[in-house]
């Protein structure tokens, strides 16, 4: 990049969803990112272990305002459990627990499948960034502690058996809420088996409104010598707030709420575009297809949360 394209990528906004390799931690991948591109402010969705792959959302300039929306959404996985053998760290890294030569049938394992299936109870792994009395549940188990991790309510949209990859391994697709840890299925899944097990391999497909299509691996874009090329793989802002209501205003009703303050909606001419919102929803703010802010909705008013200069 020139100086000039230098300057003009610090005021990047939107989207990239990086195809993040293997052996990374999400942040190392992200500064790999800002030191490619310079731009000033980034965050990422959703992390990923350095053990996994695939999907990460990054974050540009005003859509780090976003993030925390999409942390929201269903995330989708391709997995593989490893039978026999308990893991620390219930993947591939930690130290072996536990081995058995027993394995488990194509049948059965179609036949546990549904008990994992919608609102369950998960005990996340010891190894996890959870905190215990203050402190990170991984640093504790680092230092030869025992971290009392309690079973929490998480969400399992769907799970199916890609392969029996071979007699030690198969393979797995799975749809997934907020918290859910892949790596305790993998444990959970050979308890219910009668075989201990880990996760050996994971790769992120979907993340919300971001899938697989979408990506753009690292070296191709450390790669990358023209500027404009970026602008392919650069989603708008709002595609991270797919899930969340529009609400169209006027040019009047968006400066007010871009100078902080809120829009009475009580007008019966309103009464349309209020019909599927209830109080306390937060909307995204549009005027002419254009994001202004997010808003909530309470007692007949829209009032920003965050304004978004796009």
């Amino acid at each position: 990049m020139t100086t000039s394209d230098n300057a003009k990528a610090t005021r990047l906004s939107g989207w990239l969803v990086l195809d993040k390799p293997a052996g990374l931690t999400s942040t190392q991948a992200l500064n790999r990112v800002k030191a490619k591109l310079r731009v000033r402010k980034m965050g990422h969705g959703g992390t990923l272990d350095p053990l996994a792959s695939g999907l990460l959302p990054l974050a540009l300039g005003e859509a780090t305002k976003t993030v925390g929306y999409i942390m929201e959404g269903l995330k989708s996985y391709r997995f593989t459990v490893r039978w026999g053998i308990a893991r620390t760290t219930d993947d591939g890294e930690g130290e072996i627990t536990e081995e058995s030569a027993a394995r488990p049938s194509r049948e059965a394992i179609e036949a546990a499948i549904p008990q994992f299936l919608g609102e369950i109870q998960q005990t996340p792994p010891t190894y996890s960034a959870i905190k215990v009395d203050g402190r990170r549940a991984y640093d504790i188990a680092r230092e030869g502690g025992d971290p009392q991790l309690e079973p929490r309510p998480v969400h399992l949209e769907s799970l199916d058996l890609v392969s029996i990859d071979d007699r030690d391994h198969a393979t797995f697709v799975c749809t997934c809420g907020k918290g859910f840890y892949v790596r305790a299925l993998a444990r959970d899944l050979g308890e219910t088996l009668g075989t201990p097990a880990h996760l050996s391999a994971l790769r992120r497909t979907r993340v919300g409104a971001f899938d697989s299509e979408e990506m753009i691996p690292l070296d191709a874009l450390e790669a990358m010598d023209d500027p404009q090329a970026l602008q392919h793989y650069l989603l708008p802002v709002e595609t991270a707030l797919a899930d969340i209501p529009a609400l169209a205003l006027t040019e009047a009703e968006a400066n007010r709420l871009r100078s902080g303050q809120s829009v009475s909606l009580l007008k019966r001419a309103n009464l349309e575009r209020l019909r599927e919102l209830e109080n306390g929803d937060v909307v995204c703010a549009k005027v002419q297809g254009r994001a202004v802010a997010l808003a909530r909705f309470e007692a007949g008013a829209i009032r920003p949360v965050r304004i978004l200069h796009v």
